[in-house]
């Protein structure tokens, strides 16, 4: 169904309305086949790019788009609702982006950020790594100094777009063993570098068009140290808090697609002479699901709000990826029982929208890690949410 939206530009609603038609004629034509054999979109993403969506909340002097979050993340729930491999995608390449936007000197982003920015490039973000997931801080990857930059060495694991980005952001460890998070180093390195490789990709429940794979580092040059040499902890805590909110949106635009699905399904599909919609056992579940959605979209949209106005918003990204993937799960599978035998085929998008939907409770922080960063801002007496966000 038409979801109404309230943007603060005619500008923002122009970008809207175009990556609903890109997401209408380029994307959801292809998703189910492409998905099938496992084939990367990566026209898709130059398509994106050069139409100016796959930079939107960088400056505009650098490349970007100039658009607040509140806008770029409508912009990203649209192209998941569509097809998540890609939405996910620009979500993982504006992660990408952030160390270099935000913590960059002048020079590093003069040199590299119209690239990042423009279209042709697609970034992957490498944190994590095969024993520390959730526990980041102890990544064992190390970047030592060499003459004048860094060389690095480890493997990172779980990366989306591995081993067909055209860059990474690498987090890799500066200080000796036991430094923690206080001896851990940002860096940028081009995909070209020599002692780069990636693992044949992943085998995943959902999204086998989205190239998850390791990829390991030998000796590689970095091209650029972003931030102090012990500042990579605190980029990466900062750059996920942005990225949490991409994953919502995503999240929120994969449980949109499934409720239209279910809908649609409802009044075509009859019993006993009657739609299905009709019977109060399907009305009453489209009514949670859709009050769901609602609810997800407000919270994710909520939490951009005060990201754009400079306030604190780790907690609302943490509340509202929490909550979008959980409803996500729930309304694609709620979606799945309202077709029935059809819900539990390919002929039909359900199944294809819950198996994706699993991977949003996971990537960028769990869940549970979500339920933590919020459990400790109630314990320090943080205020989870801000009245004067809407």
């Amino acid at each position: 169904m038409a979801v109404e939206r309230t943007l603060p530009t005619d500008e923002a609603a122009e970008l809207l309305g175009l990556a609903g038609d890109i997401a209408a004629k380029e994307l959801a034509p292809r998703a189910a086949a492409d998905e099938e054999a496992a084939r990367f979109p990566r026209d898709l993403f130059t398509l994106l790019g050069r139409s100016g969506l796959l930079g939107l909340p960088y400056p505009v002097d650098h490349g970007g788009g100039g658009q607040p979050y509140e806008v770029y993340l409508q912009v990203v729930e649209e192209l998941a609702g569509a097809w998540l491999a890609v939405g996910l995608g620009v979500s993982v390449h504006t992660l990408a982006c952030f160390p270099l936007a935000h913590y960059g000197d002048d020079d590093q982003r003069a040199e590299y950020l119209p690239a990042l920015l423009g279209g042709e490039l697609l970034g992957a973000y490498c944190l994590s790594e095969a024993h520390s997931g959730s526990d980041a801080a102890a990544l064992s990857t190390t970047a030592r100094p060499d003459g004048s930059g860094h060389l690095i060495d480890g493997a990172k694991s779980w990366i989306t777009h591995g081993g067909a980005a055209d860059f990474y952001t690498v987090f890799a460890r500066t200080g000796g063993p036991g430094s923690g998070g206080r001896g851990i180093g940002c860096f940028h390195v081009p995909a070209s570098a020599e002692g780069i490789s990636a693992d044949p990709p992943e085998r995943k429940m959902g999204m086998a068009a989205s190239p998850t794979a390791v990829v390991r580092f030998s000796g590689v040059r970095a091209g650029a140290r972003i931030g102090a040499e012990d500042q990579g902890f605190p980029i990466a805590l900062a750059a996920l808090d942005s990225g949490r909110l991409g994953i919502a949106a995503c999240a929120v635009g994969v449980a949109q697609a499934a409720l239209d699905v279910a809908v649609a399904y409802s009044r075509e599909r009859t019993q006993f002479a009657t739609p299905i919609g009709d019977f109060q056992g399907i009305g009453f579940l489209l009514a949670d699901m859709a009050t769901a959605v609602a609810a997800a979209r407000e919270l994710y949209l909520s939490a951009a709000r005060l990201r754009d106005s400079g306030r604190p918003f780790a907690t609302q990204a943490a509340m509202a990826k929490l909550y979008a993937t959980d409803t996500a799960m729930k309304v694609t599978t709620d979606a799945v029982q309202v077709l029935g035998g059809n819900g539990y085929t390919r002929d039909f998008p359900a199944e294809r929208l819950m198996r994706e939907a699993k991977v949003l409770q996971i990537v960028e922080g769990t869940n549970q890690i979500q339920r933590v960063v919020i459990a400790r801002a109630l314990a320090r007496g943080a205020v989870p949410a801000d009245r004067e966000a809407t």
